[in-house]
């Protein structure tokens, strides 16, 4: 094997690791050999290698029962080195948390990962009754709420990228049509805000806002979600203005100064 080709192998194996780690999420916390080498396409014995390898470093552990794999403490570790360095997560925690207490709703903190918006923080509402949501969730940007106001702030690029790959209906309410979705996102720009009315999930609604690092960018968006039967016609225009000063305030947190526009 020539340096190169060694050099090639394991760029591959580091690869195929961190798409193995990947793999798990809130839906699916554990997984067997077989799963993964048949959702990833690859042998079992690469994936049985590469496993043995992780666990080996602590990043996934097995259960000797139902021969099953779950993350590991190292997973946790570096989780918790990332969140403690992120300047946006130190910065809205609190504000997330009055906003919970004024809305009564879930606050989330959401970023954008390749076409999937993603939830970097969350605070849960005290209702009993409340949206299923978990840190590190993904979902369709054009979909949700928060998606659709990191969208309308990023370049034609994403917005063009998220079209080709296709508006796969999740609702009975979710925009699958291309005009559609640039006006909403044209409209989100000028108003600030977006509602997501059961797009993702029956009976479910969320209104998002956009967070601004110091130099005017969009980089994140702040948003609550909850049940149609509290987050309605009655209260959503009182929701809007919260979410929109919640993101307004992380902004200023964050050295964004409003007094520029």
């Amino acid at each position: 094997m020539t340096e190169t080709t060694k050099k090639d192998y394991t760029l591959s194996s580091v690869k195929n690791a961190l798409r193995i780690l990947r793999k798990f999420t809130m839906d699916q916390p554990e997984l067997k050999i077989t799963e993964l080498a048949r959702e990833l396409d690859l042998g079992k014995s690469t994936v049985s290698r590469l496993m043995s390898t992780l666990a080996s470093e602590g990043f996934v552990e097995k259960d000797p029962e139902t021969q099953r794999y779950r993350l590991g403490l190292s997973i946790l570790s570096l989780a918790s080195v990332c969140t403690s360095t992120f300047e946006i997560h130190k910065e809205a925690m609190p504000v997330l948390h009055e906003l919970v207490e004024k809305t009564g709703e879930t606050a989330h903190l959401a970023i954008l990962d390749g076409l999937d918006v993603i939830y970097l923080h969350k605070v849960e509402s005290k209702h009993h009754v409340r949206a299923f949501t978990h840190i590190g969730k993904r979902n369709p940007a054009y979909a949700t709420s928060s998606g659709k106001v990191l969208l309308a702030f990023n370049n034609e690029q994403r917005v063009e990228k998220t079209i080709e790959n296709g508006l796969e209906p999740f609702t009975q309410h979710t925009i699958t049509d291309q005009k559609t979705l640039m006006e909403t996102l044209t409209n989100i720009r000028k108003q600030g805000y977006a509602v997501s009315t059961e797009e993702i999930s029956e009976g479910v609604v969320s209104i998002a806002a956009p967070v601004k690092d110091y130099t005017g960018q969009v980089i994140a968006a702040v948003n609550i979600v909850g049940p149609i039967q509290r987050v309605n016609d009655q209260t959503i225009p009182s929701h809007i203005k919260r979410v929109v000063e919640a993101g307004k305030e992380i902004s200023r947190r964050l050295g964004y100064r409003f007094n520029h526009y």
